[in-house]
């Protein structure tokens, strides 16, 4: 791009970039905009960046495609995918561009009206979210202006398009088909999550020239606005936002804010989704009423938001995650799992010696529990509540044995794989701290699965198949003993039972950092479990045990259903052995082509004589797998089978 006059105005700088989306191919904007980020300030970057970003993601309604990532593939445009994928990579020109904004603390607004619907609505009725990445960033709009809105740094920014790029629908072109695990998009989330929370040593510094240096952490912002946080008084919520300055001063804990950042907007943008009974949940009681009061002391001024529970009602009712935004979800669990898995014993264990953990440790040690389990939890029982009863299931399926799993994510592990891995392998006692302290992601997830189960058509491969995954993942040697022990750890009595900690005490500092405010560890394995069932369930939650009577009786009904599958299969795999390959469906003449690639129903249409024995099978082997997690007899089952029959 040649711009006559030197250093040109922004607008003339805008407008001759806007000129070249016309008139210019992708690769050769790429490369027109890897030299103006080279040769320009950051006065006339900063003028620009709302529109690069916008032309790279598309705008936030939805309208505009922008570079269209989530389609963008190797073998239908490789050139345009590997100039998106340079520029856009972790080291590249955009990042590049970013940390020179960072440098001069420009700031970008990102309305509130775009961000997830519980952190909207609370917003909207001016109570703080609990997390402390939004706590010093809100802003009333001005007289005139457009509504509520973050003030968010370069970083923030570019980030904060990147992940809400996953949850809005596009308006892709008319049978435009775009693969979920090769495109662009799926590439750029695994090369962020590598380089910014890395396996191995520290977040690679940026690859810019900074006069001053290191590129700075965020500075410290009040809120414009009167907000009430949960279980925080206004006076504490003062205290807090004086006190962040010094955490920011603090060096060492400049070294993970991208890390750290990165992390929180990915996980507010992809699982911060849940009903308002699960919102009320998840307050405190003293939280409720304060949020109450301070409603009602608003109500009189001149701002009039909506309902929460309109807000949440029509949010819940409109939200249904996609399959390529369950898939992804799933590669940040598997990542977060080897990231956690990489701390070595001698540094887990630093905490409770004279050695003082570097802040990359210590995000490691509590990223799990402190980061993602709780929403993480939340949005899995919205998926089991509310996905279709099809194969597309599996996605969700997948993405919890996934992190109900986190041993098969250990780096060592990982660098020496083992063969098949035909038979179980016993689950080694150190894992049964995480079972435990993470209860209600087995028993709770697996009862829902389980009711699942009994309603899905099991002659169905694909069914048979999910069915055979979860019941040879729960037969692994050692772990139905660790839930077990879970579940008596949760029910034995006390004379006082744990109150769920206010608010205040279970975040962070309003700083936005999960980290200046960790808690010494829970060293009481029952407290530990009882606290974190309470506080994803409240105190009112009736646990329904998963090794007890009502449990065991779904078992034995699932038992019967399997076997009646196995039966159907047996007998149209022995009355129709010559069909080989052959669709079952299309040799009756019942197939109807699918041009939408939608799920149908029974996905015996696609299989022929080979899939309905493997389908047997798996009928067969979860069945022993089963029997041996709840310790039931096949005989006991065949029996109620038998005799239900009759």
């Amino acid at each position: 791009m040649s711009v006559p006059g030197g250093s040109p105005q922004p607008s003339y700088l805008l407008a001759t970039l806007k000129a070249d989306c016309v008139n210019k191919p992708f690769h050769q904007r790429c490369q027109d905009l890897i030299r103006v980020i080279e040769d320009f300030p950051a006065k006339e970057l900063h003028a620009i960046f709302p529109w690069l970003v916008e032309q790279v993601f598309g705008s936030l309604d939805g309208s505009i495609v922008g570079w269209n990532l989530r389609c963008l593939q190797e073998k239908t445009a490789p050139l345009e995918f590997h100039s998106a994928l340079f520029f856009l990579d972790p080291s590249g020109a955009m990042m590049k561009l970013v940390y020179k904004l960072q440098v001069e603390e420009y700031r970008y607004d990102f309305p509130v009206s775009f961000l997830p619907g519980p952190v909207r609505a609370s917003i909207q009725e001016r109570v703080l979210p609990e997390c402390p990445f939004y706590h010093n960033k809100i802003q009333f709009p001005s007289s005139g202006g457009l509504g509520l809105h973050l003030s968010l740094n370069a970083f923030e920014y570019f980030m904060f398009h990147f992940a809400i790029f996953l949850i809005i629908q596009r308006n892709f072109l008319t049978g435009q088909v775009c693969n979920y695990s090769d495109n662009a998009y799926y590439i750029l989330v695994e090369k962020y999550l590598n380089w910014f929370l890395p396996i191995e040593g520290n977040v690679p510094p940026p690859n810019f020239s900074n006069p001053g240096g290191a590129v700075p952490s965020p500075a410290p912002r009040s809120p414009s606005i009167s907000l009430t946080s949960y279980g925080t008084s206004p006076s504490l919520l003062k205290r807090h936002i004086s006190h962040q300055h010094l955490v920011n001063a603090d060096p060492a804990a400049q070294e993970i804010w991208r890390s750290e950042t990165l992390l929180q907007i990915f996980v507010e943008m992809w699982l911060h989704h849940y009903s308002l009974e699960m919102y009320h949940k998840m307050q405190s009681p003293h939280a409720k009423l304060e949020a109450l009061h301070h409603r009602l002391s608003v109500s009189s001024t001149s701002y009039i938001s909506p309902a929460l529970h309109g807000s949440f009602h029509s949010y819940q009712e409109s939200f249904q995650p996609t399959e390529e935004h369950v898939l992804l979800v799933r590669v940040l669990v598997k990542h977060l799992h080897a990231f956690a898995n990489s701390l070595r014993p001698e540094q887990s264990a630093s905490s409770t010696h004279s050695h003082t953990p570097s802040p990359m440790e210590e995000l490691k040690r509590i990223v799990i529990q402190r980061f993602i389990q709780p929403k993480l939890y939340i949005f899995l029982q919205h998926c089991f509540g509310h996905w279709p009863l099809d194969a597309s299931f599996r996605a969700v399926l997948e993405m919890w044995l996934s992190y109900v799993q986190p041993w098969r994510y250990v780096p060592e592990r990982s660098a020496s794989p083992v063969g098949n891995e035909t038979q179980n392998r016993a689950v080694p006692e150190k894992w049964a701290s995480f079972v435990q302290e993470n209860l209600l992601m087995y028993t709770k997830l697996f009862l829902r699965y389980l009711n699942r189960a009994i309603r899905s058509d099991l002659v169905s491969p694909k069914n048979a198949l999910m069915l055979f995954r979860v019941a040879k993942v729960f037969s692994q040697p050692n772990l139905p003993e660790m839930i077990q022990k879970g579940e008596q750890l949760l029910l034995e009595p006390e004379p006082v039972m744990p109150h769920r900690q206010h608010r205040l005490l279970m975040s962070p500092s309003l700083g936005g950092s999960f980290l200046s405010s960790w808690q010494p560890p829970i060293t009481d394995t029952s407290f530990k479990i009882k606290s974190h069932v309470y506080s994803l369930e409240g105190q009112d939650f009736q646990y329904t045990q998963m090794f007890g009577s009502e449990t065991r009786n779904l078992v034995l009904r699932l038992a019967q259903l399997i076997i009646q599958a196995k039966q159907t299969a047996k007998s149209l795999s022995d009355q129709y052995p010559d069909m080989g390959s052959q669709s079952l469906f299309s040799w009756f003449g019942l197939n109807s082509p699918d041009h939408n690639n939608t799920y149908t129903g029974n996905d015996l249409d696609e299989a022929g004589y080979d899939s309905i024995r493997k389908t047997d099978e798996h009928l067969e082997k979860a069945l022993e797998y089963l029997c041996q997690v709840f310790r039931v007899s096949m005989c006991i089952s065949y029996c109620s089978y038998v005799q239900t029959d009759d």
